[in-house]
């Protein structure tokens, strides 16, 4: 692969980690506060409020984790040459 496309894949890469990463905190904070209004509703009495609000947190989780997969995945393209292959054996 020539310089310039090592220096683009990082690029990407790099793109890919910010987004990401903005993702994960978006998710984070609706998680958050996801976790502040059930306790709020249970305290309150609410107890249907409980097992949806359970489910919903676990699917931000899983979000969360492939968010984390993808960026460790993109980052690890961005500093492997080639096609994201194992590096040259050095001399």
């Amino acid at each position: 692969m020539t310089p310039e496309g090592r220096s683009a894949a990082r690029k990407r890469a790099a793109r890919a980690m910010d987004g990401a990463t903005i993702l994960l905190i978006v998710l984070l904070i609706v998680q958050i506060w996801l976790l502040m209004a059930s306790v709020e509703s249970w305290l309150a009495g609410h107890r249907g409020v409980a097992l949806p609000a359970a489910l919903m947190s676990g699917a931000l989780f899983c979000g969360c984790v492939g968010l984390v997969m993808l960026a460790h995945r993109a980052g690890r393209t961005a500093r492997t040459p080639g096609t994201g292959g194992a590096p040259p054996p050095s001399s």
